[in-house]
């Protein structure tokens, strides 16, 4: 049996390092066998004396269902005949090593008990989709040219039923989510880990089930429902995934066969000090199958539009988080992991030769080069990058007292320096409102209406600015209390208008980034941004223009980091004509004053700014102003 439902070619290929979906032969696999039904099963444990599969179907005895040795792979595997859908079950380990035995979950297992329950289960993935509309079309919906705004989401807390003690579902959540997030005018979702994780508190970052969603929410085909919906309503689902370490509980991959066989067994490099958990060895060839596969594996079977690799520094730096004489260098004898790097461009080769229309987005927080650029270059081959630099620079801005603001300047305008180094995602994440950060809205100074005020400016900022947006969730409304994974979003704030100004304007401002070609086409480029005043520090105001593949479409974007209005400002424009306001942060529908332009400017021929012509503003205080040249005619 063995032999052909795992075959040499597979066994080739997880030895080399190179197999890419291992799911579809290691785990449990419900099938046939001389005529008798049951389920296959197969456990990577190549330092183990015995394995046997354990379960409900045999009293969970040891012994009862044995797996035999494929080759030496290290592979075992066997079939057990009668089990089904729904069976319990672990692997028991008896390992060569002082006689250590061990009951493991399926690495591979598909779905696992509700946690704090340890066992695996076995399932099919049998589901009929429903969204062959979205897949023929993703490739213009992710391409690096199109509008993109994500929304992050923990599903644990987004939205809890009237029912404490429990969470809404997959099913339960998927109607709720399309709606709120089709109102929105985001493009995307981006989920925190789903993996299964023992740890609801880890938020999924520390991962046991690397193929299965968490039975918190539902089953596996619950988990494809949900994006199903999405992508039946035109929203993206990308998945926050964690190649960079994992958890010590028992039952998962930590000392699996009695030997550090996913982990280094050196702490210097396998254990990482911050998270308390295992740092993967990337350098083994079945480890780098194994990540590879877990990665195929949510874009092949559940349709997921993009990954989102999480601690990508991390797993790039051999000294990360360490001092001296706490890490290993490398055979050059620097710091950097050769073994992750090649994992790296390896993971997104694959992942773009099998789902050209997907995209990887690292979080890398340092100034790695070409992370998102093509591997045949020499980069890591994302496809974009969040800018860490970007959130970092401007929150620090931000809290800055106006008054005081004119002395930072350089901490806004700094970014352009790197701005079109890498494809950015401009991210307003959860790490930023958790560990005592405090809400986006508690960073912003003053009193309650400059809070507000200057809660807007920082989205118009960061919508006006080259690069992908990401939003954590509550923040699009003004969430004011910190970020809490036990509890739901404090959607009863809607009803004041302040929030529900915050949330008005991040809608308009989705809008008006899905359909300005200036506001999105070109993101990743030198032509699609150009400064028209970054000298106005004495002023705290900006001032840049967004240029579309046709200039026809620019924005002009001035932004007044102060509570003055200020009359009478003149800038320089690249054309004649009426130059309507087509946005405004201060209006009073988002909880504004009401400062505004009267709708629009006419174009004057008074050089400024290195123009020829120019429009003089009424600029409202804390506040975004995006315009847009009226076409003649209009």
């Amino acid at each position: 049996m063995t032999e052909t439902f795992i075959s040499d070619h597979d066994l080739y290929l997880f030895n080399e390092g190179t197999h890419n979906q291992l799911y579809r032969r290691l785990g449990a696999h419900v099938g046939r066998m001389n005529g008798a039904d049951g389920t296959h099963f197969a456990v990577w444990a190549p330092n183990a004396q015995s394995v046997s599969v354990i379960g409900d179907f045999n009293d969970w005895r040891p012994g009862q269902a044995p797996l035999e040795p494929v080759g030496v792979s290290g592979i075992w595997a066997g079939f057990v005949e009668a089990v089904q859908p729904g069976a319990k079950y672990k692997y028991h380990i008896i390992s060569r090593h002082h006689g250590y035995r061990v009951e493991k979950a399926d690495p591979f297992g598909f779905l696992h008990e509700v946690p704090p329950r340890t066992a695996s289960i076995v399932t099919t993935l049998e589901y009929e989709w429903g969204d062959s509309r979205w897949m023929e079309q993703r490739r213009d919906r992710n391409a690096l040219g199109a509008p993109i705004s994500i929304y992050e989401v923990h599903l644990g807390s987004w939205m809890r039923p009237a029912e404490q003690g429990r969470f809404l579902s997959y099913r339960e959540v998927a109607p709720r989510l399309a709606e709120y997030v089709t109102t929105m005018g985001f493009t995307h979702v981006e989920l925190l880990p789903v993996m299964e994780h023992p740890f609801y508190g880890s938020w999924g970052y520390q991962t046991t089930g690397y193929f299965a969603p968490t039975s918190r929410y539902g089953t596996p085909q619950d988990f494809m429902y949900l994006i199903d919906f999405l992508h039946q309503h035109d929203i993206g689902v990308i998945l926050d995934w964690v190649p960079s370490h994992f958890p010590g509980d028992e039952h998962g991959l930590a000392y699996f066969d009695g030997t550090h066989l996913y982990e280094h067994a050196d702490p210097r490099q396998g254990f990482h000090p911050d998270w308390s958990s295992y740092i993967f060895n990337y350098g083994r060839n079945e480890v780098r199958s194994f990540l590879l596969s877990s990665a195929r594996f949510w874009l092949d079977v559940y349709h997921a539009d993009g990954l989102r690799v999480d601690a990508v520094a991390s797993m790039l730096y051999l000294d990360y988080s360490r001092k001296d004489g706490e890490w290993i260098p490398n055979v050059y004898g620097g710091r950097e992991n050769l073994d992750a790097i090649e994992f790296l461009r390896r993971l997104n080769s694959d992942v773009y030769g099998a789902h050209p229309n997907v995209q990887t987005y690292a979080e890398e927080s340092t100034a790695w080069p070409m992370v998102s650029r093509p591997v045949y270059v020499g980069g890591l081959g994302f496809g974009m990058k969040w800018d860490m630099g970007w959130m970092h620079d401007t929150l620090e801005y931000i809290r800055h007292d106006p008054i005081h603001r004119r002395y930072h300047h350089g901490e806004l305008t700094f970014r352009m320096v790197y701005a079109f180094n890498e494809n950015f995602v401009l991210p307003l994440s959860h790490d930023e409102v958790v560990h005592g950060k405090g809400s986006l809205l508690d960073r912003m100074p003053g009193d309650e209406w400059q809070r507000f005020a200057n809660l807007r400016l920082l989205f118009g900022y960061m919508f006006t600015q080259p690069g992908k947006k990401l939003l954590f969730m509550g923040g699009e409304f003004g969430q004011g209390r910190e970020w809490s994974h036990e509890s739901s979003l404090d959607w009863h704030l809607l009803q004041y208008p302040h929030h529900e100004g915050i949330r008005r304007w991040v809608a308009d401002l989705n809008r008006m980034y899905r359909e300005e070609p200036a506001a999105h086409a070109l993101d990743f480029s030198h032509d699609g941004f150009r400064w028209i005043d970054m000298h106005d520090s004495a002023n705290s105001v900006l001032s840049y223009m967004r240029i579309g593949p046709d200039p026809e479409d620019t924005l002009i974007v001035v932004c007044n980091f102060t509570p003055i209005v200020r009359h009478d400002y003149r800038l320089g424009v690249p054309a004649m004509g009426y130059w309507q306001e087509i946005l405004n942060s201060d209006a009073t529908v988002y909880g504004g004053s009401g400062v505004g332009n009267l709708g629009g400017v006419e174009a004057a021929s008074l050089p400024s700014h290195g123009q020829l012509r120019s429009i003089t503003l009424t600029l409202p205080p804390l506040a975004t102003l995006i315009l847009k040249r009226r076409p003649e005619g209009a």
